[in-house]
């Protein structure tokens, strides 16, 4: 090899460690469904129960052409709600979604995030995220804060979603 081809070569060599390695790999964004009968007697999140990464964003979609709704976390700061979000995560709340509309969060701080759609909480509807490293199983549930039994009954529990990753509401 000639001096200057190993010169070449070299000097792409170290032009290519410093050049950084291109947008980082995300994990994919995890979509949550706002939907509802078209009679309105039912509405739901779909998953209601989700594991992810520390990181990873969340997409709700109101796919529910008869009614708006919303994703709003459990949290003081979101009409005097008990807090049941992790100490440290700041609060969500996407207003009143129309149907198409959508509203994303990236969730950083790992924990249990329950959140709720503000028109329909008290018809159960109600969601729970899960934010886990890999092998972290080490999450215990909020107390009851004097939530209604309707609600409390539609958080899937924290073991079934680390197990199974999606919590659907007919799997409830």
């Amino acid at each position: 090899m000639k001096r200057r081809e190993f010169l070449w070569e070299g000097g792409g060599l170290a032009a290519a460690l410093w050049l950084p390695a291109g947008p980082a790999i995300s994990a994919p964004v995890v979509e949550v469904a706002m939907a509802g009968r078209a009679d309105g007697s039912r509405v739901w999140f779909d998953p209601m129960g989700v594991l992810i990464r520390p990181g990873q964003t969340v997409r709700w979609t109101n796919t529910d052409k008869g009614n708006s709704h919303s994703a709003t976390a459990y949290a003081p700061e979101n009409f005097d709600h008990p807090r049941r979000i992790p100490d440290g995560a700041k609060p969500f709340s996407s207003d009143y979604l129309l149907p198409g509309e959508t509203f994303e969060v990236t969730l950083t701080v790992a924990g249990v995030y329950d959140y709720f759609c503000i028109p329909h909480e008290l018809s159960g509807m109600v969601g729970r995220i899960v934010v886990a490293k890999p092998g972290q199983t080490d999450f215990r549930p909020y107390p009851d804060d004097d939530l209604d039994q309707v609600i409390l009954d539609g958080f899937p529990p924290i073991a079934v979603i680390l197990a199974k990753g999606e919590i659907h509401p007919e799997e409830q």
